[in-house]
């Protein structure tokens, strides 16, 4: 596979390296280049309206065709469909931010082509033809960040509340039963416990944003969770000034809203709990 020579798993391109690299066209999903011999597979979660999806190494691969039901047999279903045996070199990319093709490696046919009911382009439900592919080699199913799953799930949310209700059901109706799963890697913090438990003993089961009881008892103990203010994440500090102790619901609307009004609250509180150790 000679036209993929210098690229490994993980490697990042933009569109025109991509297209100058393989030989292929600058758009779609499927791009085949007979002067490569090779067909690019991408899947791009930041716009496609196809719902590609991994289960365990197995990528199930939607087809080409954006209205209307697919047909295997047409241009490049019928490349991959036939890539066993036609001698074409088949290649996939992933796409969780705007013009960042990861490479994840060559592929194979890994099972015979399948058919589900998809929403087209026009919101119709239609029938699509599924690829299941395979790495070959040594590659197995790739490791995504959070962040990169959060990307995907925010883009299919975004899709999901665009729907009217009569679209939202049957694009319920038609979807599969089994979820698909992904490796993840994630970079966990070992926060200070001694800190964490400080924030919570200042709070005296009161939630530091709301404030108002924790919601439940866990072992006899109000249920607070702990939160740093600025997320260590972002370079926030493991400090009391830093920590604060809140229910299950404000912890998750910081993470999610992150609001001005109610970091500052929150930096209030923290100072006074540093202040009780003076």
């Amino acid at each position: 596979m000679p036209y993929a020579h210098g690229l490994k798993p993980g490697d990042v391109l933009d569109n025109d390296k991509l297209t100058q690299l393989f030989k292929c066209g600058n758009a779609g999903g499927m791009r085949r280049s007979k002067e490569t011999n090779s067909l690019v597979l991408i899947s791009d979660h930041t716009k496609s309206l196809y719902d590609d999806r991994w289960d365990g190494d197995i990528c199930h691969y939607t087809g080409m065709g954006q209205v209307g039901d697919q047909d295997i047999n047409y241009m490049q279903n019928r490349t991959l469909a036939e890539s066993t045996t036609n001698g074409v070199d088949v290649y996939l990319f992933e796409v969780f931010k705007p013009n960042q093709y990861i490479y994840r490696g060559p592929v194979k046919l890994a099972g015979r082509p399948y058919t589900e009911r998809q929403l087209d382009r026009e919101k119709n439900l239609r029938t699509v033809w599924v690829f299941p592919v395979q790495l070959l080699g040594n590659n197995k199913q790739p490791t995504v960040t959070v962040d990169e799953l959060e990307d995907k799930q925010a883009h299919r949310e975004k899709q999901a509340r665009n729907l009217s209700d009569a679209e939202l059901a049957k694009r319920a109706k038609s979807s599969g039963s089994k979820a698909g799963t992904r490796r993840v890697s994630t970079t966990v913090y070992e926060r200070n416990e001694f800190i964490a438990e400080y924030a919570k003993r200042c709070a005296k089961g009161i939630c530091q944003l709301c404030d108002q009881p924790a919601p439940f008892s866990k072992n006899g103990v109000p249920f607070l969770e702990v939160h740093h203010i600025e997320w260590l994440s972002r370079g926030g500090e493991d400090t009391v000034e830093n920590t604060v102790a809140l229910c299950p619901n404000c912890h998750r609307k910081m993470h999610i809203l992150d609001l001005p009004a109610d970091i500052q609250k929150l930096k209030s509180r923290a100072r006074s709990n540093a202040q009780t150790l003076e």
